[in-house]
């Protein structure tokens, strides 16, 4: 018997069709990412783009993909641990992007600063997320830290942790002392009293606008040079 079968049993079989993709290696860049601006784009279609050599060599696209509000998440992890520095920044600056895939990728990105060029870090404290601006406040290099208290995404919380950590550099609280924004905020000047390392003459403008009862209250746990301390309970007597 002929394996092939007769030729009317070839002709009654259906062609064999192989299977398209929905998304054509032939697209260029701005194609695809126009792709993947639909936000109604199926996980499906996003697994399949991944497996696109040709889509997978951008990383504008790449980041696009992992930041889709349905991308499979062992896809975004995957893309995420594979992301270059700058790649990581603008992943986390993307508003689709679900909180704790930002948060895998602001913890990466901050693992990496001790590793990085002065010229980076620059770059990312006036560029990069609250999260990672905040860690840069405590950076070895002054401009940093000076370009991280500039981030327009820097919170008062971030700065307020910065300040009372142990470790916090005194460079960075002289900085924070006489900064023309942050050192107007009252829960700042509140942590600032605290720092071992703020200056007296700082110490004696912050305690003034503070109502007495608050004041002792900071006073009673700071971390103040003891002498700055009597200082300002002095004065205290004195706003009797």
């Amino acid at each position: 018997m002929n394996p092939e079968g007769t030729q009317e049993e070839r002709v009654q079989q259906p062609p064999v069709v192989e299977p398209r993709s929905t998304l054509q290696p032939t697209l260029t860049e701005d194609e695809l990412l126009a792709q993947l601006e639909r936000r109604d784009l199926p996980p499906e279609s996003i697994e399949e783009f991944s497996q696109n050599s040709a889509a997978m060599k951008s990383r504008k696209v790449c980041v696009a993909l992992a930041a889709h509000p349905r991308a499979p998440r062992h896809l975004a992890l995957r893309l995420i641990r594979q992301f270059y520095t700058f790649d990581l920044m603008r992943f986390t600056l993307q508003p689709a992007v679900a909180a704790d895939l930002r948060y895998v990728a602001e913890e990466q990105l901050i693992a990496r600063l001790t590793s990085i060029t002065l010229g980076e870090r620059l770059a990312l404290a006036r560029r990069g997320s609250q999260a990672v601006a905040a860690a840069l406040l405590l950076d070895k290099e002054l401009p940093v830290m000076r370009t991280a208290l500039e981030n327009p995404r820097l919170t008062e919380a971030g700065v307020i942790k910065a300040v009372m950590r142990p470790n916090s550099p005194a460079a960075f609280v002289e900085l924070v002392c006489h900064h023309a924004k942050w050192s107007l905020r009252r829960e700042i000047r509140m942590a600032l009293l605290r720092s071992p390392h703020t200056p007296l003459a700082r110490a004696l403008e912050f305690a003034s606008t503070l109502p007495p009862p608050m004041l002792r209250d900071i006073l009673h746990a700071s971390r103040l040079p003891e002498k700055i301390k009597v200082y300002l309970r002095n004065n205290l007597k004195e706003r009797k």
